[in-house]
């Protein structure tokens, strides 16, 4: 966000609701349909966005 100099008030007046800021600050689980707007509005790819990390069971 910082990148795109995008705000997260710009994410909520775009369609992003609170709930879904409060679970990204989190590193909860969001849907595709979140990751797809977080995608158009940031105007990047999926790869951007995500980060994969192992988790030791």
């Amino acid at each position: 966000m910082k990148k795109k100099n995008c705000s997260q008030y710009k994410l909520l007046k775009s369609g992003i609701d609170n709930k879904t800021l409060d679970y990204l600050k989190k590193n909860n689980n969001i849907t595709l349909l979140t990751l797809e707007k977080i995608c158009r509005i940031l105007e990047c790819t999926p790869n951007d966005v995500v980060k994969f990390i192992e988790v030791e069971k």
